[in-house]
């Protein structure tokens, strides 16, 4: 249990860091990108965000421009929304 907790206490940090909530996956330096493809938030996030608001085109004030929303999602984040289902079927796959 004790070897449990400190292994978790590393994990998560990874977990939060790498799952492109704190460091979208373009900001990311190539030789950690491996590591967000791993992670299973990423994934969740990927899935969550490009399913609510992936085909949105409304157009938000963003970095002091206007862009829609899809193009911030696709362009900022990376999360495409025509890649959806292939995050679906990765997602029910990690369990």
């Amino acid at each position: 249990v004790t070897i449990a907790g400190a292994l978790l206490s590393a994990f998560y940090p990874l977990l939060n860091l790498f799952s492109g909530f704190l460091i979208p996956q373009r900001q990311i330096p190539k030789w950690w990108t491996w590591l967000y493809y791993l992670m299973p938030t990423s994934w969740t996030l990927n899935c969550l965000l490009t399913s609510q608001y992936g085909d949105i085109n409304d157009e938000v004030m963003v970095f002091g421009e206007a862009k829609t929303v899809a193009s911030l999602l696709k362009n900022y984040f990376g999360f495409h929304h025509d890649r959806l289902p292939i995050t679906a079927i990765l997602l029910i796959s990690i369990p």
